[in-house]
This record gives C-alpha cells, structure tokens and sequence, in this order.
C-alpha cells in the first residue's frame, strides 16, 4: 500500500531553497534559525522529536538523494557516530563554533571588528562570499551573524552530505547537534513526567 503524502513530506524543497537564497542574498540566512528554535520548541513543548522524524528537510533531502536517487553507497552508519560519546562530543564543538560565531557578531555589533563577508567553510576555509550582500544595507552586525550561520549552516550540510554518499542516506543524523539536543531535552521531560506520577501515586 502506498504510503499517503503529507505537506510536510516535501520540505526537502526548504532546504534547497534556503541556500539558494543563501547564496545570493547572504540575509536570508536569518531564516535558518526556524531549523534551531521549531525542534527545541517541539521538544520542550511536545516531548518529543515530531521536527527530527517530519520536518526536517535536510534529513528528508539526504534521503531523496540517497534512497531514491540511489546517490547513497547504503554502508551502515559506523558505530562510532552513534555512541553517546561521540555524538555529545560534537554537539559540544558544534555550539562551541556557535558560540564563537555569536562572539563575532558581539564584535562587530561593538565595532570592535568590522564586517567580513566571507562563508568559513568547514570551520578553517575561508571563501569569500561579498557579492550575497550590499554593503550598509542593514547594520553590520546583522550581516556578520549571517554569513556567520550561514557557514555554519552549509558546514554542517556538506558533512551530512559526504555522510549520506559513504553511507545510508540519514547517516548524519545519528549524530546531528539538533537531534542529540532534542534528545536531551526528551529525555528530561519524560524523567519529570515520571517524577511526577510517582509523586502523585504516593499521596
């Protein structure tokens, strides 16, 4: 039986068309925050990880890629990236450039530093990215967080990206920063839940 398509089966459309944007209009990486603030909400709010399993275009993207476009070498995803080492490992690197990519924008909003419109490609490449964006068109602050995101952002999908051709498609998920995050938060929403019922059952 064929499996009945919903709206949100096709946000992999999204997630091609943010760096389309993205590549010619440097701002536009603002939206990318909807990919950072809707899994948390859904997690804090839901307990669950409905964003991860539906709506996240890139995983949906890396799986039309590899599954029906068969781009997808299909290995199984190496152990390694699956334990909780590994993955709290990299969630702590990931928000750690975060981190460093808000310092910057912090920097520049002081004028301490000026703008750089460049895209930091896998944290060390520096490609210069300054036709994306007109020079004095919003405050330089608010363009260095995007062409700070948008790296990080680009980062993240070319690793997902070489993950899916070495290996099944959504291998990159077993250690996505997002989904480890909203594991975190499930995992202690189910632990209050729990603390909570046995409050209830002792009175």
């Amino acid at each position: 039986m064929k499996k009945q398509k919903h709206w949100y089966d096709y946000l992999w459309i999204w997630s091609i068309l943010y760096f389309s944007l993205g590549f010619f209009n440097i701002l536009f990486a603002w939206l990318g925050m909807l990919d950072f603030m809707l899994p948390l909400l859904i997690a804090v709010f839901g307990g669950n990880k409905w964003f991860c399993n539906h709506l996240c275009g890139r995983g949906q993207l890396f799986a039309l890629l590899g599954g029906k476009l068969k781009l997808s070498h299909g290995r199984p995803t190496p152990h390694i990236l699956t334990t909780k080492a590994f993955r709290y490992g990299f969630l702590i690197f990931f928000m750690a450039m975060f981190g460093n990519m808000l310092f910057q924008t912090y920097l520049v909003a002081a004028g301490a530093n000026g703008l750089r419109e460049a895209i930091q490609l896998l944290w060390t490449i520096r490609v210069p990215w300054d036709w994306a964006y007109s020079a004095g068109t919003v405050p330089d602050w608010v363009a260095q967080f995007s062409f700070g995101f948008y790296s990080l952002m680009l980062t993240s999908a070319l690793i997902g990206l070489v993950m899916m051709l070495l290996y099944k498609p959504r291998s990159w998920c077993a250690f996505c920063p997002m989904g480890t995050m909203t594991q975190c938060v499930c995992k202690i929403k189910q632990k209050d839940h729990l603390l909570q019922e046995q409050e209830e059952a002792s009175l």
